[in-house]
């Protein structure tokens, strides 16, 4: 077989070299052409430096095709992979720090809140560019596998404004599948599950084995685990409260509701600092500081290391290589995808863009009907939802309006601030964004009038209830099994009970 695979974004280590790999452990794809392209040309080269090797020690000749210039990656790619971080380190730590200063306290801030929000603003004209690229360079079939976050927002946006057939993908239904055959001391290929939802709050809303219902002990279950009752204490209470257990990770789904993170001197009861990904103030944002420090430092190390080995129980879990797989050879593939409604879950919104079982053959890729979600989890998704299109909206219009009411619709930012506090944090925000918020020329002039007229409200230099120190370099030297993992992993909370 031969066909053309595009990563946009390739500079991101773990998910490129990563899925690069799942591809090409398919027997079938070891001629097909792979096409590299980053706005970093220094990360863009030690990229594809690292695959490169890894492809000629697994004994293949495909040469990887490294560029700048988007539409040359992309031309005539069949799949578009899309791994970006619009505004890189910079912008990430603006979506964290500035909201702070409210009070407004997030782990990771790239799906909701007030961090996802800015987020999509940044992230959505480049995908509608993306989009605008695909459609004129692409064959006429192609298939956009969106990794980057916010994933619903940006999905969303693809299907409904960029005219380009798009999958949402993410690897926390297999997390928490992991965790529910854990907890019931079974492997995950003796559990049964049906998740649906939204992503990052998509719920397991069946679990059997062998025909026995999971669901019902499952509380009894996580809360007499010795690790996860104390690391996942945000999932297990939503469990208790909602009836069935959330994909997402404690510190995740800590910030995209109102209740767990809202009063400073309780985030604590709620969170574990075992792992940043249990709830640290800006956890996500520390370990990715940290892994691109590492990587960029130990680099020539990492070419010295042993290569990836493209077989089949060293493959991953990420479901792109699977859907590709699936839609070339014919193997059937069954996995959870980001999708618009349209009638899968029938008490969300047809619009939306949900997570659902769905099916993969040479036929193309199944979505299964779902019904209605349980009452409580549908509450949950709907508020979410409600914010999200707000926001892609706002992002796509340049309406600063509707982004405001995205920042009041919000669970989290509506908990802790009033709209007074709201509308100040949204000019700071789009500020301190500027250098990629293009749409909105007119509100950041008007928002930089404002915040030079004085009488402001008074903000607070708060670090938040749990934020650790990035680590330097040599301290990271001293654990360079743990640094490689942190570089190199897409998945950055797969090993939780270590600190990074």
């Amino acid at each position: 077989m031969s066909f053309k695979v595009a990563f946009i974004g390739a500079g991101s280590i773990g998910f490129t070299r990563g899925i690069l790999r799942d591809l090409l452990t398919v027997p079938e794809f070891r001629n097909i052409e792979v096409a590299f392209t980053d706005i970093s040309q220094p990360n863009l080269e030690m990229v594809t430096k690292l695959c490169q090797r890894d492809i000629h020690e697994n004994g293949l000749s495909i040469s990887i095709e490294a560029t700048t210039d988007r539409r040359a990656a992309m031309k005539d790619a069949k799949y578009v992979i899309c791994t970006i971080r619009v505004g890189g380190l910079d912008a990430f730590r603006s979506d964290v720090d500035i909201p702070l200063k409210y009070g407004i306290d997030q782990c990771v801030g790239d799906t909701l809140c007030a961090g996802g929000i800015m987020y999509g603003q940044r992230g959505i004209p480049e995908m509608l560019g993306i989009c605008q690229d695909i459609r004129e360079v692409c064959v006429e079939d192609v298939l956009l596998l969106n990794y980057s976050n916010p994933m619903a927002m940006l999905t969303w946006a693809c299907n409904q404004y960029g005219g380009v057939r798009t999958i949402g993908l993410c690897h926390g239904v297999q997390h928490g599948h992991h965790q529910i055959a854990e907890v019931y001391g079974l492997n995950k290929e003796e559990v049964d599950i049906v998740c649906a939802g939204i992503n990052h709050q998509t719920w397991y809303i069946q679990a059997a084995h062998q025909g026995r219902d999971l669901t019902k002990g499952l509380l009894q279950a996580f809360e007499s685990h010795p690790e996860y009752s104390r690391t996942e204490k945000v999932r297990i209470d939503m469990l208790r409260r909602f009836g069935y257990y959330s994909t997402e990770s404690n510190g995740h789904l800590s910030e995209y509701v109102a209740w767990y993170r809202k009063r400073p001197e309780e985030i604590t009861d709620w969170i574990d600092l075992g792992s940043w990904i249990n709830g640290e103030t800006g956890g996500y944002l520390r370990v990715c500081t940290e892994g691109r420090h590492w990587f960029e430092t130990d680099f020539p190390n990492w070419m010295n290391d042993p290569a990836m080995t493209y077989t089949a129980e060293h493959r991953g879990e990420e479901h792109g290589s699977y859907i590709i797989e699936g839609l070339e050879t014919g193997r059937m593939y069954r996995g959870h995808f980001n999708v618009v409604n349209q009638g899968i879950i029938a008490n969300l919104p047809d619009d939306a863009i949900v997570e659902a079982p769905g099916y993969v053959d040479r036929n193309g890729i199944s979505m299964s009907h779902v019904g209605k979600l349980p009452l409580g989890p549908a509450a949950v998704c709907s508020a979410s939802i409600s914010v999200q299109r707000l926001a892609v909206e706002a992002a796509v219009h340049g309406d600063d309006l509707l982004l405001r009411q995205a920042f009041m619709m919000d669970p989290l930012v509506g908990a802790v601030c009033n709209p007074k506090e709201i509308w100040q944090l949204v000019d700071e925000m789009l500020i301190a964004g500027e250098a990629w918020l293009p749409q909105y020329g007119e509100a950041i002039a008007a928002a930089k009038e404002r915040q030079s007229a004085g009488s402001l409200i008074p903000t607070r230099d708060y670090e938040g209830a749990a934020r650790l120190r990035v680590k330097t370099v040599d301290e990271m030297k001293l654990d360079r099994e743990n640094a490689n993992k942190n570089a190199g992993e897409s998945d950055k909370g797969k090993d939780r009970e270590k600190v990074l």
